[in-house]
């Protein structure tokens, strides 16, 4: 089990002390940040003269924001009357440890903090406390559910090598749209089907259903489709189908039901579980057996992954959770508390911080009082999709293995 704590820092303490002009301003944090020491007390003129061989330097090497180890300094040049940077660290709102120093007379503003060396966090820049823009300067950015945000990689951050596609791998195919009417919640829902490279000459596959499946198919937010065909092609899985259930009304792709479906919807359950796999087993090629069947989901969808498993673990033996919204469930713990014998096989990936830190270690309680054997992923990124698409591979090897 891997297990990475996430500490939160949100302001950088440095001792300040001018340093001689042969300093190397980028070679370490104490250097920048004694270089930035000096352009606040320089006249004016000298300062922005310096800010502009700073920040020559800074661009020519893409070290914006400037990370040394778990050091980090958020920089932007513009005129405002305040500059402040807002995202995973700070619950995506105006918090003074991330509130910038403009430097001097200069266009230059500077925010300092520390994480872990390893994050990978999300966030936008907020001028006069209103504009929301990403950081101009910053190459990295991730796909939300809200549009593009810029990304925070740290010195040791790695990202996974199954997110990008490897045009030599042999490439499932992906079928539908699909619309199922559904007795049980009275209206239609929309699904696509994943079907792995050389599927025409295979048999008896184990499937996935996933929740929020239009982002999880999206090759810039949930990757799971290039996932799927990396690990296929390295013979690091057996070969699945992966069905792809999209929350949004067919007939008005606004309309996203997933508050209401993912929230303890027993009709949804009932959806998935006996119309939607019945249908799924009738048309493609599946093992119809619960150990080779799985469900995944994400925040909502992980609660509605948790709560669907707990009632129909015939149908669902293996249960990922990406980053659950425990905190809104008002009866899962329950369910699981009052379970005989349940025979689930459970994999949980969870950023931190995210939503209330007791969350997971009460549910992970019951799974052990329960005898359920779980595997849980914990690093040291916020709830986004930069986080989930990058531990696909974790939960897939997990259930699937061909080690």
């Amino acid at each position: 089990m891997k297990r990475i704590i996430f500490i939160f820092i949100c302001s950088l303490s440095l001792m300040v002390s001018l340093t001689s002009a042969q300093d190397d301003p980028l070679a370490t944090m104490q250097n920048f940040a004694n270089y930035v020491a000096q352009i606040a007390d320089a006249p004016t003129t000298d300062a922005q003269t310096m800010v502009d061989g700073l920040w020559t330097q800074l661009t020519e090497n893409q070290f914006i924001p400037f990370v040394r180890g778990g050091d980090v300094a958020f920089l932007y040049r513009g005129e405002s009357q305040t500059v402040d940077w807002r995202g995973d660290f700070n619950g995506w709102s105006a918090t003074s440890d991330f509130a910038g120093e403009r430097i001097g007379e200069t266009d230059l503003w500077v925010v300092y903090a520390q994480f872990p060396s390893d994050a990978r966090l999300d966030y936008k820049i907020v001028l006069n406390g209103s504009t929301w823009i990403l950081d101009p300067y910053n190459p990295n950015q991730q796909m939300g559910g809200f549009g593009a945000n810029s990304e925070l990689r740290m010195a040791d951050y790695s990202p996974s090598p199954f997110i990008v596609r490897d045009e030599t791998a042999p490439q499932g195919r992906v079928r539908g749209a699909y619309r199922l009417q559904s007795e049980a919640l009275g209206y239609a829902v929309n699904y696509s089907v994943y079907l792995p490279a050389g599927y025409a000459d295979l048999d008896a596959l184990p499937t996935i259903y996933v929740l929020d499946g239009h982002e999880y198919i999206n090759d810039d937010m949930g990757s799971m489709v290039i996932v799927l065909d990396n690990l296929i092609a390295q013979q690091l899985i057996s070969p699945v189908i992966a069905v792809f259930i999209d929350p949004r009304d067919p007939n008005n792709p606004s309309n996203n039901r997933r508050q209401t479906e993912y929230i303890e919807n027993s009709a949804f359950a009932e959806f998935v579980a006996e119309e939607l796999v019945l249908n799924i087993d009738r048309v493609f090629k599946t093992a119809e057996t619960a150990q080779s069947r799985a469900i995944l989901g994400t925040s909502l969808g992980g609660l509605a992954s948790a709560y669907i498993a707990v009632n129909y673990p015939d149908v669902f033996h293996n249960v990922a959770i990406q980053s659950p919204a425990f905190w809104i469930s008002s009866e899962l713990y329950g369910l699981y508390e009052q379970s005989d014998d349940l025979d689930l096989f459970m994999i949980i990936t969870n950023g931190t911080p995210e939503w209330d830190a007791d969350d997971i270690p009460n549910f992970t309680t019951i799974l052990d009082d329960l005898s359920i054997q779980y595997g849980y992923v914990e690093v040291n990124e916020g709830h986004s999709w930069g986080n989930w698409r990058s531990l696909i591979d974790d939960i897939l090897i997990y259930f699937w293995s061909m080690a």
